[in-house]
């Protein structure tokens, strides 16, 4: 199963863009990403392999930029832009997962993959604000 930690780094993956490339994701100015600015509650949902079957997270946007908001040894990097667009990675302990969606308003979703001791998991993501 993925740790605890990987499993908050899938979820805030998953909180973020349309597509999985990164490329597409760029740098926003404080300024016009603030609209997303605060705190997200994800719910993470895995629809193949041998991780848990849902678990929910905090994350946090400030500036455009995505964190977790738990605690731990975690490292989470991202990216929302100022249309919504996301893409998150995360690792801890030698795993790492990796997500992408679009936030609009005051919620959102996509989807998210892993690699975990025990295999690979992917699945989808839903995010609210709060």
């Amino acid at each position: 199963m993925i740790s605890h930690s990987i499993r908050a780094v899938a979820m805030a993956t998953a909180l973020a863009a349309s597509s999985l490339a990164a490329s597409s994701i760029c740098a926003v100015p404080t300024a016009q990403a603030a609209s997303f600015d605060g705190a997200w509650s994800v719910n993470v949902i895995t629809r193949k392999g041998p991780c848990d079957a849902s678990y929910r997270y905090g994350v946090v946007i400030r500036g455009g930029s995505v964190s977790y908001a738990g605690g731990g040894p975690v490292s989470v990097s991202g990216r929302v832009s100022s249309s919504g667009h996301v893409s998150v990675s995360v690792s801890a302990g030698g795993q790492y997962a990796v997500g992408s969606g679009r936030l609009g308003g005051s919620s959102g979703g996509g989807s998210w993959r892993g690699q975990a001791s025990s295999g690979t998991c992917s699945g989808v993501w839903s995010a609210n604000r709060g």
